[in-house]
């Protein structure tokens, strides 16, 4: 789970909440990093609940996330959010999640989650998971999946963009899991 790329893990968590008999809809422009899933209840053209996937986290995951989530949540009306992530969360984070009715699923309850679904359902969700290329992460302004580069100058190892120099989009060498 903590080497999911962080379009799987929002593919993943989308399908989860379908499985729940959410609608979802997923959001694609990351400029802002504050909502990936809007789950909208059956019937309803609004969204009922913000969904942000957070994937890769070294340190656990502290407030800052959170209050973006919540900013997004205020922005769209919405009471209800969920903070899905593959790392863990700060007892900070937990008690900012509390008061802001956020969700915090971090990567062992995620899988407890899945276990728990209709066996049928969570052979699925685990063969979506798992198929192809999980692990290597995709742009998130190409689109495209990236590649493991050297520094020239440090030698520190990081994730690049294929597209690169006309797009520079990087990920630190937390991200890149061992060969």
């Amino acid at each position: 789970m903590k080497h999911l790329e962080w379009r799987r893990l929002e593919e993943l968590g989308a399908a989860y909440f379908e499985a729940l008999g959410f609608k979802t809809g997923l959001t694609h422009d990351r400029a802002d990093g504050a909502v990936d899933i809007s789950l909208y209840a059956a019937g309803t053209d609004a969204a009922c609940m913000l969904v942000h996937c957070r994937a890769w986290d070294a340190y656990p995951i502290g407030v800052k996330p959170l209050q973006e989530l919540r900013g997004a949540m205020s922005a769209s009306n919405v009471a209800e959010g969920v903070m899905l992530a593959t790392g863990r969360f700060t007892p900070a984070a937990h008690g900012y999640a509390a008061k802001e009715h956020i969700e915090l699923i971090d990567g062992a309850a995620f899988l407890e989650k899945l276990a728990a679904l209709l066996p049928e359902k969570a052979a699925a969700l685990l063969k979506l998971a798992t198929a192809g290329d999980f692990l290597t992460p995709t742009c998130p302004r190409c689109s495209i999946k990236m590649t493991a580069r050297k520094s020239t100058r440090e030698g520190r190892m990081f994730w690049g963009c294929t597209n690169y120099p006309r797009c520079k989009q990087t990920f630190s060498s937390a991200t890149i899991s061992p060969a």
